[in-house]
């Protein structure tokens, strides 16, 4: 994790963390103190983003499971319905952004060198470059990881976990912290499944269930007619609550206790049940 790894030290932080450290200083007050000032710019980026009624989607997953493929289809998919941007997150290159953007939509690049997730300064600076009152719902699509970024708000409304079927549904078991606090969980390139029989889309949502999350379970395929209608039913239902004047919170609980799902203070996962 982030706390111990040394990675929760990012291009938009790296000047806290340059800061004298006091005689008696240890490392984890300073890495505490890190967390703390990313949690405040979090709060000011969320606070951002609903001064212009625009929802904010954190996007995570392993590297390959289709992020970026299903904001291209999410895209094509509603067209003019909704006003969306892109914030993507990489260690290097411009791959992604160019892949959005030639689908008309404005996406905005964060490469954060060796830090493997984004975090509330990064955001916060890309906020600057994108027109938000032009804007309905911005994704943020962050490093492909399944461990540190779910330690870090980013200011996000809503948190959005990818799994492919080619990566095996033990994997909320596996990395609980990424899928406990996830809002809907999407199993994508189904269209693949057939290839893959040892992988069962119920042992994915009984794993989800044994980390007390209720957040829905998805299937999605891009390459299929009709293989993203589940998720796009999902992200309209949330925009529409969200524009309501219904509030998500999206934030971080932090070595949440065992069996207990740290956004069960908010009553909106039992909604998308039943919106499924």
């Amino acid at each position: 994790m982030c706390e111990t790894c040394g990675c929760n030290i990012t291009p938009g932080n790296v000047s806290l963390a340059q800061q004298p450290v006091s005689a008696g200083q240890t490392t984890v007050e300073v890495l505490e103190n890190l967390l703390h000032a990313n949690d405040h710019a979090a709060g000011h980026n969320r606070e951002h983003f609903e001064r212009h009624g625009v929802l904010a989607v954190n996007l995570m997953s392993s590297p390959g499971s289709g992020k970026t493929a299903l904001l291209e289809a999410t895209i094509e998919a509603l067209g003019e319905r909704l006003r969306v941007a892109v914030i993507e997150g990489d260690l290097e290159t411009e791959n992604d952004a160019q892949r959005i953007r030639a689908k008309g939509v404005p996406a905005i690049q964060i490469t954060t060198g060796t830090a493997c997730h984004l975090d509330a300064h990064l955001v916060h600076d890309a906020l600057h470059h994108l027109p938000l009152a032009d804007l309905d719902v911005v994704f943020i699509e962050n490093v492909g990881n399944l461990v540190c970024p779910a330690s870090f708000d980013l200011g996000h409304h809503l948190s959005v976990t990818l799994l492919s079927v080619t990566e095996g549904d033990d994997k909320p078991a596996k990395y609980p912290v990424m899928f406990r606090g996830s809002d809907v969980v999407v199993v994508t390139k189904t269209d693949v499944a057939p290839y893959f029989e040892d992988f069962d889309t119920a042992r994915v949502e009984a794993h989800v269930r044994a980390l007390a999350c209720e957040a829905p379970v998805l299937e999605a395929s891009v390459r299929s007619p009709g293989g993203i209608d589940a998720w796009l039913d999902w992200l309209k239902t949330m925009r529409t609550r969200f524009a309501q004047g219904e509030r998500f919170s999206g934030a971080i609980e932090r070595n949440p206790p065992a069996h207990t799902h740290p956004h069960g203070h908010h009553h909106h996962h039992g909604h998308e049940h039943e919106s499924r």
